[in-house]
């Protein structure tokens, strides 16, 4: 990206709407801006103040295109980190258009994606976390990934790495000075005291890196599979979940061949329902294929929801006996998976049938997803399977892949350091590891990057931001 062009673009959503806004950015922007856009004061843009608005028209030639605001920011105070002309016109896909042909023909370019947040880091506006948590701010769609990415983008994060960087590179410092004293063997950096330090960025870092988990929950969704066999009311539990008519629901067994996907956020948290095909024995092969996807989609899930029909459970006895087999063989090929066992039209059973049953199963949850019975409870249930402390307390989260990878490279290294220390490496030797950890750091905040990582980041922004 050549950051010298003045860059213009959409920073609204492309189509028809009430207004639109269109972002021009860089050395030449109130140049560029002062050539099509008249305000009614008939001041001169150079001339009005940085962070105002004022009312005007856009004007190709004699023809007036639009009607329109013009908010200004000079210098270095923008978002951009340099001189930035926001034009708030009417949300017309053709004066959108007009508009920016009008900026390209006085000197602009088209930004690229993610061109606005990128020229913000190189500015120093903000660092290569902070730009990350723009992207996933914009992409939110809970409330619990809008308050980690919230988080990041204020620095939350990036302070803790610093503060992590900043007190082993004081060491580093030492550790290397020591080096240069080396005929006098003196020490400059207290053993015990970097000890310490070892102890507590590790406890900091584990912290970090295991915080991932719920990140990549709160970013991607809980999969929660939905098995039974057919007709147990699978695809009636998913549209009574999602509140809507997303799977077709039939008193046909094995109607459902393939899986169907939604998500959902409960609590804040999205879930990401998965309907699969009913699991029984068949031999129409279409039905197979879908009874083999869903065992994957299982093997996929975090959470099993194991649904079955609680009047056919009561009127045939040998039933329950069954489902607890074959729940138990799901258990044993699923090990370590969240399983909730649904008695499902528990409406059509009385009192002392569902104590029949509890007696099998004393966790099942009764519900009747066609009445929009307990499904509060299964909701609640879903939640005491996530550990809310993390998001309750405020504590950093990660969410990105980028910033794991870096984590698990630096607890790497700094493991090495640890059992140097306590091997009696030499300081030139502990030096290559710690600074070794220090790059790692330093690659999450963007004070070590690449042309090739900043290209793979920005590139997944939208154009305009």
């Amino acid at each position: 990206m050549n950051t010298k062009d003045t860059i213009v673009a959409l920073a609204t959503a492309s189509g028809s709407g009430a207004i639109s806004i269109i972002r021009l950015s860089g050395i030449d922007a109130f140049a560029i801006a002062q050539q099509i856009f008249i305000p009614y004061s008939k001041k001169s843009l150079q001339d009005l103040p940085s962070h105002s608005v004022h009312l005007g028209y856009i004007k190709r030639s004699e023809h007036i295109l639009d009607e329109c605001l013009a908010t200004l920011f000079k210098g270095t105070r923008s978002y951009t980190g340099e001189p930035v002309v926001e034009f708030s016109c009417h949300g017309s896909p053709y004066i959108q258009q007009e508009i920016i042909k009008l900026c390209v023909e006085k000197g602009a370019r088209v930004a690229q994606a993610g061109e606005f947040t990128f020229r913000a880091f190189i500015n120093g506006k903000m660092d290569l976390s902070q730009a990350e948590a723009v992207a996933d701010l914009i992409a939110s769609d809970s409330e619990a990934a809008h308050q980690v990415a919230m988080q990041q983008m204020r620095g939350g994060f990036t302070n803790e790495i610093k503060l992590l960087r900043n007190e082993l590179l004081n060491f580093a410092s030492l550790i290397e000075l020591e080096l240069d004293f080396s005929e006098e063997d003196v020490e400059f950096a207290d053993r015990n005291q970097f000890q310490n330090l070892l102890f507590k960025i590790q406890k900091i870092v584990s912290r970090l890196i295991d915080s991932f988990a719920m990140g990549n929950v709160i970013k991607n969704g809980i999969p929660v599979a939905i098995i039974g066999e057919p007709n147990v009311g699978k695809s009636t539990l998913l549209n009574t979940l999602l509140n809507e008519e997303r799977a077709i629901v039939s008193d046909i067994a094995g109607t459902t061949r393939d899986t169907i996907e939604d998500e959902i956020a409960i609590g804040g948290i999205p879930f990401r329902f998965i309907d699969t095909a009913g699991i029984r024995e068949t031999t129409d092969k279409i039905e197979h294929l879908g009874i083999e996807k869903a065992f994957d989609k299982m093997h996929r899930s975090q959470i099993i929801l194991f649904i079955f029909d609680s009047l056919i459970a009561i009127n045939q006895p040998a039933t329950l006996t069954n489902i607890k087999e074959q729940i138990n063989h799901l258990k044993r090929i699923n090990e370590g998976k969240q399983f909730v066992i649904i008695a499902n039209k528990s409406d059509l059973i009385s009192s002392k049938q569902r104590t029949l049953i509890q007696d099998v199963f004393p966790e099942v949850l009764f519900l009747s997803a066609k009445n929009k019975e307990g499904v509060s409870e299964l909701e609640k249930q879903l939640l005491s399977f996530v550990n809310m402390g993390v998001l309750r307390n405020q504590d950093t989260i990660v969410t990105n892949s980028r910033h794991y990878e870096a984590l698990l490279k630096a607890q790497a290294e700094i493991n090495r350091v640890q059992e140097g220390l306590l091997g009696g490496l030499s300081g030139d030797l502990l030096a290559i590891d710690i600074r070794q950890a220090l790059y790692y750091f330093g690659e999450i905040t963007g004070e070590i990057t690449t042309d090739e990582i900043l290209g793979n980041i920005f590139s997944r922004f939208c154009i305009g931001k």
